[in-house]
């Protein structure tokens, strides 16, 4: 039990007399906290007489099932546990449609951290929780990184250098989000150093707007993957993950619908963010844009020495196939 709460693991499905104290538990014996209930006269008879949180569990199979889930809602129930092991997720779009707007958590089930991914993003909306059936301490873990997010300190970086370096290949990232106004994605030469590559939202008067897009920089630029490693741009495949991060560091999760090498003039930027000093070699284009410290977009081809712009910085650390390691280690 101790190594699930270190996983941060606080509510389980048991008998409340095998998960002990210093557990919430959530089961069909009405001594646990969270009372599961099958039946609407044990949902009214439990909700007049116990104090307990009570739920009301069903396994879908029809749109009947479906106006059942709608109908204990409607009788108190405060969560309802639904069981969609057939159609997963036409029925829970239904089921969140109806009760979004109730005070009744849907909570449903999964049987691998890829379901858990999915169960959350179910009609944007997604559930309230998911129950993650395995016996895999592995995917436990996997689910926790499915549903983790990070904050990255973007701090001004001053540019001390711009210098157009020929041509080269770049990488177009083309996600399956769509971006909004003040988004993109870190990039840099160096791991611990990347500036905040703007999304191509904006359009200018020869480009239909892409707000699904990043051009992110030269071939051999890394980025942070969700999963913790540094990723070259040029690994950056169909169905890669990566991070998409707004101007104050708030990171979320977006796959990679697509990514384009092609050959274009390059232009080397150098910046300065507290003593780090790192470099991006990005395309040569109107297009492409950094954010500016007050939020304004600056493209590319109008930087200039002594601007300030959004990026990452930190103390310098080495890394192996894109895992971090405590070395000393110099890039330039």
């Amino acid at each position: 039990m101790s190594k699930l709460k270190e996983k941060g693991i606080t509510i389980i499905n048991a008998d409340p007399k095998v998960a002990g104290k210093d557990f919430h538990t959530i089961y069909e014996s009405e001594d646990a906290d969270m009372v599961i209930c099958k039946t609407f006269d044990q949902l009214k008879s439990l909700r007049s007489s116990s104090g307990k949180s009570l739920g009301y569990f069903k396994k879908v199979l029809s749109n009947a099932d479906v106006d059942e889930i709608e109908r204990a809602s409607q009788a108190g129930a405060e969560f309802v546990i639904v069981d969609a092991s057939d159609w997963k997720i036409i029925p829970l779009e239904n089921i969140i449609a109806k009760l979004h707007k109730s005070k009744t958590k849907v909570f449903t089930t999964a049987k691998s951290s890829r379901e858990v991914a999915t169960m959350f993003a179910v009609l944007e909306l997604g559930v309230d929780g998911v129950i993650l059936s395995t016996d895999s301490e592995d995917e436990v873990d996997k689910a926790r990184q499915q549903l983790s997010t990070a904050r990255f300190p973007i701090k001004p970086a001053k540019i001390v250098e711009i210098k157009d370096v020929g041509t080269g290949e770049r990488v177009c990232v083309d996600t399956a989000s769509m971006m909004g106004m003040g988004e993109g994605m870190l990039v840099g030469s160096r791991s611990n150093f990347m500036l905040l590559v703007h999304n191509e939202s904006v359009g200018s008067s020869f480009t239909s707007p892409r707000p699904f897009r990043v051009n992110a920089g030269a071939v051999y630029c890394y980025t942070i993957a969700p999963d913790g490693k540094t990723r070259y741009l040029s690994e950056i495949e169909s169905g890669s993950e990566v991070w998409v991060v707004n101007k104050e560091g708030s990171a979320r999760r977006a796959v990679v619908g697509r990514s384009k090498i092609e050959t274009r003039p390059l232009r080397l930027i150098r910046a300065e963010i507290e003593g780090e000093t790192g470099t991006v070699i990005l395309q040569n284009a109107e297009t492409i844009r950094l954010i500016t410290k007050d939020g304004k977009l600056l493209s590319v081809t109008e930087i200039k020495v002594g601007d300030e712009v959004l990026g990452y910085a930190k103390p310098a650390s080495g890394r192996h196939f894109g895992m971090e390691v405590d070395e000393y280690i110099v890039e330039k």
